[in-house]
């Protein structure tokens, strides 16, 4: 017998009920990542995906997610800038589609931008190339601040963005603050020089392969649910925070915290002197961040 019910299409109001069962509610601040594939066959695709968490959410809420292209328009074969009105990203189908739509905005990290629809959206991604790529003062750092959730559609941790924000917080010395610069194209045709950050040069044991997850789950930190065929986990950004500092100050399961830890960020042709200061968390007078 055949299993129908990978091809059964699911609509909106499937995902809706979906969402509001593992407690996203209207006025919550969001994070989410997303696969499109997980949950089976959407009828409308990505789209439908998106109207429905702006429904549940509304406006008084705000979406909050990844439109990162990882270098991509700088490779070979790119066209070496990042334009925020047409590069898109490799994050997958449903942020793919968020940018574009009407009332949503991006910000200009040439890297790793993030979209926001909503109340704040435009107040979280208005000076992201002014700060930390995943700072406090970042997109994601400001939906911490206030409150905000993860939302995992369909993949796991190791996908949550939100671990960087912790990373940054604590001030690890594997990630360059503002120490590669890339061009961007501005929407008026003017091209600069963007900053972000500089990305490690091994792998986090216990961010980039995953070992929060599991205490997140074990301490009863996360609802987890189906919406169709697609594996929904919810948490608050805070709760996060908290566990993963926990890890990387006191280590685990052999490895060691951040203090002893030797990984440091990678040097690349566009690795730069950082443009940030740290006494006063802010960028040097001089940065060409200020002009923009």
């Amino acid at each position: 017998m055949t299993d129908n019910t990978l091809t059964t299409p699911i609509g909106k109001d499937v995902i809706m009920r979906g969402l509001r069962a593992l407690g996203v509610c209207a006025g919550m601040g969001l994070m989410v990542h997303s696969s499109l594939r997980s949950f089976g066959h959407v009828e409308g695709g990505a789209s439908s995906v998106i109207e429905a968490l702006m429904e549940v959410v509304t406006p008084a809420g705000t979406l909050l997610l990844p439109t990162f292209n990882h270098n991509v328009p700088f490779e070979q074969d790119g066209p070496g800038f990042y334009d925020p009105l047409s590069t898109p990203t490799i994050n997958g189908a449903i942020p793919d589609r968020f940018w574009r739509m009407p009332g949503v905005h991006r910000s200009l990290d040439p890297t790793h931008p993030f979209a926001a629809w909503g109340k704040h959206a435009q107040r979280f991604v208005a000076g992201h190339h002014r700060t930390l790529t995943m700072g406090p003062q970042s997109p994601l750092g400001l939906l911490q601040a206030e409150g905000g959730y993860g939302l995992l559609l369909g993949v796991g941790y190791g996908s949550n963005t939100f671990h960087h924000v912790v990373e940054t917080a604590l001030g690890v010395p594997c990630l360059g603050r503002r120490t590669e610069a890339y061009p961007i194209l501005l929407p008026g045709g003017r091209r600069v020089e963007g900053r972000t950050w500089g990305w490690r040069n091994g792998v986090c044991p216990f961010t980039d392969q995953n070992r929060y997850g599991e205490v997140m789950r074990a301490r009863g930190l996360d609802r987890v649910g189906l919406i169709g065929h697609c594996r929904a986990t919810l948490f608050a950004l805070q709760d996060c925070f908290d566990v993963v500092s926990e890890m990387l100050q006191q280590g685990r399961d052999g490895f060691p915290p951040c203090s002893g830890c030797s990984i440091r960020p990678r040097v690349v042709a566009q690795t730069a002197p950082s443009d940030w200061d740290e006494v006063g968390q802010t960028l040097l007078p001089g940065s060409v961040g200020w002009t923009y």
